[in-house]
């Protein structure tokens, strides 16, 4: 059951206030705030661990309406999330909707929301917001209700993907080729992906030492914050560089990748958040369209002797992959996995499974 319009409101650190009704859990919250353009996706979306540390600010002006679907593991490996928890601090939206329709809903956004301890702002002007966001940039905010007292909190200074990384390695798959898989808070359908290849896929956690096991490729995961915080991660990439093991990066991978090899990163004005950012494969005229979520980019003109940008971003211009010119290095910032979004640049997991030989 939903509960009665309770008021909460939205504050950001500019002194900008936004008034709404409360539809999850009624708790005062903290992060950054920042702004998805997709129609859909959102069981996908919130459950990804890149969300966290964040308040979702979702453009779309109708939310919820095809509700929950319940869990459906196969192979321990949950069919319609993408984590086994809400990852969001805080979800924000114009319309809610508490009538749902849908042949696997299970719950409403806002009961599952409830479950989750997450909550949901609903009648919002997130047009206005968003527009803020994107001319002035992300801004840390707040979910406050009744008169609770919380201070504003940046989680790109904290350590989010020691928060997000499992704890111990996790081996799925039985094939004769063994990926090791950097999980950085990694999303459930990269490793949906690699086990459709019959690939054996070990996990391990983001600081895990792997410098001398035997595998056959590395594939370093999607995640939240700073890539910069994760510098013991950072140290164990280049040993595998040094020892020419293929290897691809997603993500937060990308930007891993890229720090490994001696390029810089940078964080973005407002981040990209969408299923729907088109990319540009360097040297072609191919465009891809592809699901994203980075607050941070890499800087394309560090990239060292032996490195190019392989994709760039057809709005901005930034950068959305790297590849070494002699060695089987590559990287993408998009999701090729999407889950949700299109699965244009699915094949790409095809050119890393001809990297293993």
């Amino acid at each position: 059951m939903e509960s009665r319009k309770v008021k909460a409101r939205l504050e950001l650190e500019d002194g900008s206030v936004f008034h709404g009704y409360s539809f999850g859990a009624q708790k005062s919250v903290a992060g950054e705030v920042v702004f998805n353009t997709s129609m859909v996706g959102y069981p996908e979306s919130l459950t990804d661990p890149s969300y966290h540390g964040q308040i979702l600010v979702m453009t779309y002006p109708l939310v919820g309406n095809y509700g929950v679907p319940h869990h459906n593991t196969l192979d321990q490996l949950d069919r319609w999330f993408e984590s086994d928890r809400v990852h969001i601090t805080g979800l924000v939206v114009s319309e809610y909707s508490s009538a749902y329709h849908h042949w696997s809903a299970a719950q409403s956004l806002g009961d599952w929301l409830k479950e989750h301890d997450v909550p949901g702002l609903s009648g919002i002007d997130t047009r206005m917001l968003t527009k803020r966001l994107r001319d002035e940039g992300t801004r840390l905010g707040r979910i406050r209700f009744f008169t609770d007292e919380i201070g504003f909190y940046d989680p790109n200074k904290t350590n989010l993907v020691e928060e997000v990384s499992i704890r111990e390695p996790i081996e799925e798959g039985s094939g004769s080729k063994t990926v090791l898989l950097i999980d950085c808070g990694c999303k459930i359908n990269i490793v949906r992906s690699l086990l459709a290849y019959n690939l054996r896929v070990r996990r391990v956690p983001w600081d895990y030492d792997f410098t001398n096991e035997k595998f056959d490729g590395l594939l370093i995961s999607n995640g939240p914050g700073d890539p910069k915080m994760c510098g013991v991660t950072i140290r164990h990439i280049q040993s595998v560089l040094e020892r020419n093991i293929p290897t691809f990066g997603i993500c937060l991978g990308n930007q891993l990748l890229a720090l490994a090899a001696g390029a810089d990163t940078y964080k973005l004005k407002f981040g990209h958040r969408s299923q729907n950012q088109p990319c540009i494969e360097v040297g072609t005229k191919r465009f891809y369209i592809t699901s994203q979520n980075h607050g941070f980019a890499v800087d394309g003109r560090t990239l060292p002797k032996g490195w190019e940008p392989w994709f760039v971003n057809a709005n901005d211009g930034t950068n959305e992959g790297i590849r070494h010119r002699t060695k089987p290095f590559i990287s993408v910032q998009f999701h090729p996995e999407a889950a949700p979004g299109p699965t244009d640049a699915q094949l790409l997991f095809d050119d890393f499974y001809r990297m293993l030989g």
